[in-house]
């Protein structure tokens, strides 16, 4: 990807899985997420206009295990009250049974994003920086943590109750939050 180097990632941990598919958020409105220096938020509206665009999903950032993109439907995105939602078809590709594997285990961080802010997408009062308007350029399923830590995951398959896995997720979550804070 051209210009990779100044390309902003953000991670989020709310994912399930659901057959070959994974759905969930890449990106929460309104949570907070300590960047370095700074806190950063990101404003509903901020991806509207990234959506008419060609978004990949990939694994873990790398370019070269590409799991859908929204040109050939294979990932959808839509933007509603929570933050942006995806629906993501994984494939029968090394990649893709790797994914699916680890979503069933429980074993998944989490929804990370790259993106770049367009000159007047956002704004700073201090420390605080405020994501208007975001170019969206992919979203990934990763194993790390989380940058928006009031995210949860979930996986949510035949078998599992879903609120339980969210809830004991979001405990585990709370736990290394305190461990490593």
């Amino acid at each position: 990807m051209d210009g990779a180097a100044s390309l902003e990632r953000r991670a989020v941990t709310e994912l399930r899985a659901a057959g070959r598919r994974l759905e969930g958020y890449a990106a929460l409105f309104g949570s907070e997420a300590r960047i370095g220096s700074f806190v950063e938020t990101i404003a509903p509206g901020a991806f509207r206009s990234a959506l008419a665009g060609d978004v990949l999903a990939l694994l873990d950032h790398n370019e070269g295990q590409v799991l859908g993109r929204t040109r050939s439907g294979t990932l959808r995105l839509t933007e509603d009250s929570r933050g942006l939602a995806f629906s993501l078809d994984l494939p029968d590709t090394a990649a893709g049974r790797d994914v699916l594997a680890l979503a069933q285990r429980d074993d998944l961080g989490g929804m990370s994003f790259g993106f770049k802010v367009p000159r007047g997408g956002d704004d700073w009062h201090g420390e605080k920086r405020t994501l208007r308007t975001i170019n969206l350029k992919e979203i990934s399923v990763v194993s790390s943590w989380p940058a928006y830590p009031d995210t949860e995951i979930a996986l949510r398959s035949r078998g599992h109750d879903g609120h339980t896995l969210r809830r004991r997720r979001a405990l585990i979550l709370a736990e290394v939050a305190r461990a490593i804070g």
